[in-house]
């Protein structure tokens, strides 16, 4: 890119190419190189990794991570009312979401949802969003998709979690 030339050590699944796009994610009027590679996909499961590269050098600009965005900007929670039913609640930016999902003979303990078995990276008006679905159970049964866009945070280099919402599934 720009004459530049630079190798990656990066994997990715053969089902599907990679995802290539070229704009300004960081607002200062330049090109950046966005990557989305599928690491892997199957029922239940689709697991994206997303690359930012500086449009002038090819260094690479920190995202913050789908699990520090958990960890610091989203609260669930799981009760089990009966033996077919759960109670979920999702707080995240002060939005708060309570609804009941209905699961066929309930036969495992969870007070939290789980993330991590589907992160879906896109892009929406020259911003970077990613879907990342939130299940209960080990074989997990998605009740929820939250969508995170992401902006550019000048002072520490880094695309963060801008806006979170969520939407859960109608069952």
């Amino acid at each position: 890119m720009n004459g530049v030339n630079k190798a990656f050590d990066w994997s990715f699944s053969t089902t599907e190419d990679p995802r290539i796009y070229y704009t300004d994610v960081t607002g200062d009027g330049k090109g950046e190189a966005v990557i989305i590679l599928n690491k892997g996909k199957g029922t239940g499961l689709n697991i994206d990794e997303l690359h930012v590269l500086d449009g002038t050098d090819l260094s690479e600009i920190k995202v913050q991570s789908y699990q520090d965005i958990v960890a610091g900007q989203i609260e669930t929670g799981v009760t089990r009312k009966n033996d077919q039913t759960l109670a979920i609640k999702v707080k995240s930016q002060g939005k708060e979401h309570q609804f009941d999902y209905q699961v066929a003979g309930i036969n495992f303990k969870q007070d939290k949802l789980s993330f991590g078995g589907v992160i879906y990276y896109w892009m929406k008006n020259q911003q970077i969003v990613t879907t990342l679905g939130t299940s209960v159970g080990i074989s997990p049964q998605y009740v929820g998709d939250f969508q995170i866009t992401y902006k550019f945070d000048p002072a520490e280099n880094e695309l963060i979690a801008d806006q979170i919402r969520f939407e859960p599934v109608h069952r």
